[in-house]
């Protein structure tokens, strides 16, 4: 596989937009810095975040960093109402990359409505135009990309926003490790000839197969979300997965009956060095026992030294792998026919009884 390879089943350029995440993580950084936020956040008692897909990501990965920092509440919401508990005393992030997004805009309307405390992300579209109307802080990114090629922008102002509000302390130090880590995995993994790119000889083993991803609960389960939602949209072919330790009183049951099947998937299980001690040795076991059934088993651990930077080494590692899962299914990973489908058969219900 080279280069050209890659550009003629690849467009539209997610591998570009792979390859240049660094810098969208500087840019999104410099967005958040200076977005003009006017918002009182006294006795904010709760945050609640709406948004679906690429846009919704940011929010999970959000609600899983910052867990042990975030002193109130923080919950992500991809539905057309919020929850009954928001009120005046909740801030409501209203992310849509695009700003068009159904659910969110009804979601928007709905927070409103319940006169919570309200900002917005988006590049502009509907999203936009309600919180100018309504004089509503609007953090405006940059348009051009898939929702899900956008994760620094969905993710990194609002870090920033919420330092600068006085929920959390400022990521200074941990941006500029993760930025740093990422260059040198970008440089590593955009060469497909290179025989230390990880990322495609794990892609050529899941080729065929059907993977199943397991990690940690904590911090982690916003990082196996994503490397299933890549896998789908990206790769365009389905994956499984679960967190541990819930997964250990249920879904390992299951892995008994069906052993031709199991045959053909290939568990990746997500490591990471800041795993509760217990979840940890969880791993080791679970591993012992699907290594019995599955076709192969592999384990990804996490690099760098601050969370954030952790975090963001498994993400970019996955986007890798999926990128490349997709030239090797011969398919432009870029468009995602059947959800543009959905939603221009949605177009056709008139409006008054989407939210029904």
């Amino acid at each position: 596989m080279t280069r050209d390879d890659i550009k003629k089943i690849d467009p539209t350029g997610m591998y570009t937009w792979i390859a240049d995440f660094p810098k969208q993580i500087e840019d999104a950084v410099r967005i958040g810095k200076n977005a003009r936020i006017t918002l009182n956040v006294k006795g904010i008692q709760n945050i609640v975040l709406t948004g679906l897909g690429g846009s919704a990501i940011g929010g999970d990965l959000l609600r899983s960093y910052l867990s042990r920092e975030l002193k109130i509440p923080f919950i992500v919401n991809r539905y057309y109402t919020l929850p009954e508990f928001v009120g005046k005393k909740t801030l409501v992030i209203v992310s849509s990359y695009s700003g068009n997004t159904e659910e969110t805009i009804s979601a928007h309307a709905d927070a409103i409505k319940r006169k919570a405390r309200i900002l917005c992300i988006s590049t502009g579209g509907e999203t936009a135009k309600t919180a100018k109307k309504f004089h509503q802080p609007w953090i405006q990114v940059p348009p051009g990309l898939s929702p899900r090629a956008a994760l620094g922008y969905s993710f990194f102002p609002l870090l920033v926003v919420l330092g600068r509000l006085g929920f959390i302390k400022q990521k200074n130090k941990d941006i500029k490790e993760t930025i740093q880590l990422l260059k040198k995995k970008s440089a590593l993994f955009c060469d497909p000839l290179s025989p230390d790119n990880f990322p495609l000889k794990l892609a050529e083993r899941l080729k065929g197969r059907l993977p199943v991803i397991y990690s940690p609960a904590e911090h982690l389960d916003t990082v196996n979300l994503r490397w299933r939602g890549q896998i789908a949209e990206n790769s365009k072919q389905l994956s499984s997965g679960n967190v541990l330790p819930e997964m250990n009183h249920n879904e390992l049951v299951g892995w008994k009956v069906l052993t031709e099947l199991m045959k053909q998937m290939h568990v990746v299980f997500l490591k990471d060095a800041g795993t509760q001690k217990r979840v940890a040795i969880r791993e080791g076991i679970t591993k012992q026992i699907v290594s019995q059934y599955a076709g192969e088993v592999t384990e990804i651990t996490s690099e760098g030294k601050g969370l954030l930077a952790r975090l963001f080494s498994l993400i970019y590692f996955g986007d890798w792998v999926t990128l490349y899962l997709a030239i090797l299914n011969n398919i432009n990973p870029e468009p995602v026919a059947v959800i543009d489908y959905l939603k221009n058969e949605l177009g056709k219900v008139p409006t008054g009884t989407k939210n029904q």
